[in-house]
């Protein structure tokens, strides 16, 4: 497409060139013959300079639009000075009548066809009219045929102007679109989570997103052109080999696990390897890799292991617990009767109160076991979890096994936090992880309880349940709970604490499981946080396990 500023300055140049030609030849050849020639071309001359000066600072050093009236008052001026020129060069028999046509022909490329046609007939009026003076009155069958002509050429060039600027509008809408593109997958690689690395076939490195260098820790913005599969090979090996095997051909697209090592812990990796093909394949060939760190998908699949373990624990315990509870009633009162009869020693007595006490501590464990076996969301109402985290909080706050000077600081939304389920339940679950809390930090220490919406985009990948969900954290500042009681933390009998039983945390588990919810632990040194994942949504199909 034509650029509308450039055609602009040359319609500048070409005016300044004829007026200036015309001003030159008058006053070279026309001066005696006839003076008033030489006032009309100097006229036409200071009135060339005049437009073009003040249509030069408008267009080019203010930087302002050239409107349609801007561009008509151009070329009506440029028309005059054409009927000058032809004027002075002999009328209707003038060897320059042509440069009516340059103008309209210019014209027609920059304004809409009816202008263009308006333009043309002030052109034919004016070349006719001068003719018409010239010639005494005649109009020459020549001059007639030379009207059409700037007819026909100004509607042949409005039509082909007309194309170019569909044209050009067609390909600088493409060229939007394109850039558009560019920019949302530029955006999309530079936010995205997981790193996406290509290298050609000699492993020099020709892209490599900001994710790349934030999960396998390597530059690769100080790396391009250079060969990059030594570094990778260092940092994970499971990736190299990878690229190095789709570069051999081995195999054009795959999915595989590796692992990084990175702080003194292994992070479980997913690698996608795709071997670039097509229009995309640069000389030599390309492959793609990427990599994910996939700890929250290997975490949530030991979470369903861990609920299908539970949940058959749960059925055995129940069972058991019937079983063993009754027998265990009539041994206890059996015992007692024995150990009250008159001819008893004191070794029987002795022994028949260890059996009681030991027949009491073994029902009320089994009782719990009952308990555990049992929950489950019998009830679902409307309510706001802010009311029952302030609540669950508070009694934890009084209980005896929390020490005074351990401080608790609470964090909740100022919006209302609605959900569908069973508060008792979730009362407990809450209750028990605070109490746990304040307990694993000793007589000083802090812990942290906060509560906020998920949105939908920002959810962990691989949870149980779509949409939004809420995240309760309870961060403690404790000595960190060991790695061999992490891997079965929440299964019953798994404690640190001496006296426990081992059922609270498996009860909170299966109390958030009851809700559709997910609760995840990261302990270390530093402390420990259980952080749990509830819908918002209410679903009656997960209401139970």
């Amino acid at each position: 497409m034509l650029d509308p500023r450039r055609l602009l300055n040359g319609i500048y140049v070409g005016r300044l060139l004829v007026a200036s030609a015309n001003f030159a030849w008058a006053v070279m050849f026309a001066l005696f013959a006839n003076p008033m020639n030489t006032v009309i071309a100097a006229t036409a001359f200071v009135a060339a300079m005049a437009l073009t000066a003040t249509s030069y600072i408008r267009t080019e050093i203010n930087r302002r639009h050239a409107g349609p009236g801007f561009l008509y008052a151009q070329f009506v001026h440029d028309l005059l000075l054409v009927t000058v020129v032809v004027h002075l060069t002999g009328g209707g028999d003038s060897q320059f009548a042509a440069l009516y046509i340059l103008v309209n022909a210019t014209a027609a490329l920059l304004l809409p066809i009816g202008s263009s046609l308006l333009l043309a007939l002030l052109g034919s009026v004016l070349y006719a009219g001068d003719a018409f003076l010239v010639s005494g009155g005649e109009i020459s069958i020549a001059l007639l045929l030379q009207l059409v002509v700037f007819v026909l050429v100004v509607v042949g060039t409005s039509y082909i102007a007309g194309q170019l600027q569909e044209a050009g509008q067609g390909r600088e809408q493409l060229e939007a679109e394109l850039a558009s593109a560019q920019v949302r997958a530029a955006d999309i690689l530079a936010n995205i989570r997981a790193a996406i690395i290509t290298v050609d076939d000699l492993g020099r490195l020709l892209y490599a997103n900001p994710a790349a260098s934030r999960l396998l820790g390597v530059p690769f913005e100080a790396l391009g052109g250079q060969p990059v599969l030594r570094q990778l090979q260092t940092v994970s090996p499971a990736v190299a080999d990878a690229v190095e095997a789709t570069i051999a051909g081995r195999h054009g697209a795959a999915r595989i696990e590796g692992a990084l090592a990175r702080e003194g812990r292994t992070i479980p990796l997913g690698i996608t390897t795709t071997a670039v093909s097509g229009d995309l394949r640069p000389v030599g060939g390309a492959t793609t890799v990427i990599v994910q760190d996939i700890s929250d998908e290997k975490r949530l699949e030991a979470l369903r292991l861990r609920a299908q373990r539970l949940e058959a624990v749960a059925e055995l315990s129940a069972s058991l617990a019937h079983e063993i509870k009754n027998p265990l009633a009539s041994i206890r009162s059996s015992v007692e009767q024995l150990a009250r009869r008159a001819t008893a020693t004191d070794d029987e007595r002795t022994l028949g109160a260890l059996i009681t006490r030991e027949s009491d501590r073994l029902s009320r464990l089994l009782s719990e076991f009952l308990d555990f076996s049992r929950v489950q969301a019998e009830r679902r109402e409307e309510l706001d979890l802010r009311d029952v985290v302030r609540s669950a909080v508070a009694l934890a706050g009084t209980h005896p096994d929390r020490s005074a000077t351990v401080a608790v600081d609470v964090d909740l939304p100022s919006e209302p936090t609605p959900l569908a389920g069973d508060e008792d339940l979730l009362h407990r679950a809450v209750f028990n992880l605070v109490l746990n809390a304040c307990q694993a930090v000793g007589d000083h220490g802090h812990v942290a309880v906060s509560l906020r919406a998920v949105r939908e985009a920002d959810r962990l990948a691989g949870l149980p349940f779509a949409g939004a969900s809420y995240a309760l954290e309870v961060h403690d500042d404790g000595p960190g709970i060991p790695p061999d009681i992490q891997d079965r933390l929440f299964e019953p009998f798994a404690t640190t604490k001496s006296g426990g039983s081992g059922l609270g945390l498996a009860v909170v588990h299966r109390a958030i499981e009851a809700h559709r919810g997910v609760i995840l632990v990261d302990s270390d040194r530093a402390g420990t946080r259980f952080t749990v994942y509830l819908p918002t949504d209410d679903d009656p199909s997960g209401a139970s396990l």
